[in-house]
């Protein structure tokens, strides 16, 4: 009996041993790695290049254009979009010092393509006839405020303020009910960004006092990072007058990634710019034309080229908008360096502040308007709030304020 069941028991071990290689087989294939899923994909384009299968006769793939001794130039024509050409136009000049760990014509470069690549609609009130410009300027302040009351950076207060003006570009007939969500969402996703302890999501729920709902920030959120493609690290006004304070200031024996340039004049010039984002007009500039104009209305105009690389035909006109606003800031008198409890001193400029700017904004529109009147749009030679030309006892290419 053992003999005559012996094969009958073997072939159901063997059958049941194909079924279950079967099974595995079956679940391996609805659980596939998705490392292994890309690395085919790969591995097919990879092919594809090799095989040379897509349209050689548009050449749409840029790879094709690597000079070879056996293609003339001129032979293959690549159609490039505004953005891809303007990659290969030159830039300006690189003001930066010799870097011990990168190429300083390199990094400049890839600044000022990253500048041109985060473009903001300077329209984009059009878009929304609900809306006035004076909201914009109510919510951005109101960002500034949660700033100090947080202890934000100043990078995260301009991320969140770039972040809702790149939002708002996007979207159609938005009502100001909304505002409030859209702007506090930014800030969220600024402070995650920036910040290395950011606040948490209650918290920047509790600011707005009911109004918005920590459920309604997450959706937001979600929104807001999809709207604009995922392109959330663009180099920010006060990241441009970082690096050229940081080169004017910047000595031979020192580090250039270590701050070098006075905290309290650093506060005065952001001050400046703290006014002028609240303004619509903003929009019309690049970030690195705003901070070299505010930094001009602080030093000279030499400086600033220096610095920036800008010529003055490049400044010029954004110099003139910002005159009214330098004015003002002028007559309110710059602010002391604040101190804030558990904020490290070398770290205390670096800290959003906020100051009156509605009303500083006020003043300076009226300013504006008188201006436009009397028909004065030259800016003055050396900068509203440079100080007189006497003061020489200060070394070449360093900030004279009083």
């Amino acid at each position: 009996m053992q003999t005559a069941s012996y094969p009958e028991e073997r072939a159901l071990w063997v059958d049941s041993g194909v079924r279950s290689r079967k099974r595995k087989a079956d679940v391996a294939i609805h659980l596939q790695d998705p490392d292994e899923e890309v690395a085919q994909i790969e591995m097919n384009r990879k092919k594809q290049y090799e095989q040379g299968s897509w349209d050689q006769s548009t050449c749409r793939s840029p790879h094709r254009l690597i000079p070879t001794p056996e293609k003339e130039d001129g032979e293959c024509r690549l159609g490039l979009s505004p953005f891809a050409a303007h990659r290969f136009t030159p830039v300006r000049a690189s003001p930066l010092p010799i870097l011990q760990w990168g190429s300083k014509d390199v990094v400049w470069k890839n600044m000022v393509h990253k500048e041109h690549s985060y473009v903001r609609d300077k329209h984009f009130m059009q878009r929304h006839p609900q809306l006035q410009p004076k909201m914009r300027s109510i919510l951005v302040d109101w960002l500034m405020e949660v700033c100090e009351v947080y202890k934000l950076h100043r990078d995260t207060f301009y991320l969140a303020q770039d972040l809702f003006d790149r939002f708002m570009s996007t979207q159609q007939n938005v009502v100001k009910t909304r505002l409030q969500l859209i702007g506090i969402s930014a800030l969220f996703i600024a402070a995650k960004l920036e910040e290395i302890y950011p606040p948490k999501l209650y918290q920047f729920a509790y600011v707005t006092d009911g109004a918005c709902t920590e459920d309604d920030i997450l959706k937001m959120e979600l929104i807001v990072m999809k709207s604009l493609g995922w392109s959330l690290s663009p180099l920010t006004i006060v990241s441009w007058l970082n690096i050229y304070m940081q080169v004017a200031y910047l000595k031979e024996d020192c580090e250039v990634l270590l701050p070098q340039y006075p905290q309290q004049i650093f506060v005065q010039i952001t001050e400046l710019l703290d006014v002028c984002v609240l303004d619509l007009g903003c929009l019309e500039f690049t970030y690195g034309v705003l901070a070299a104009c505010a930094l001009y209305h602080f030093s000279s105009l030499e400086l600033v080229a220096k610095v920036s690389g800008y010529r003055w035909s490049e400044l010029e006109e954004c110099a003139t908008w910002m005159i009214p606003f330098a004015m003002t800031i002028k007559e309110a008198g710059s602010s002391p360096l604040r101190q804030f409890r558990g904020v490290a001193p070398e770290d205390l400029h670096n800290i959003q502040t906020h100051i009156n700017s509605l009303d500083l904004l006020d003043k300076a529109q009226a300013k504006q308007a008188v201006l436009a009147e009397e028909n004065r749009t030259s800016p003055v030679p050396s900068g509203v709030l440079t100080p007189p030309q006497s003061s020489k006892k200060h070394k070449p290419g360093l900030l004279a304020l009083a």
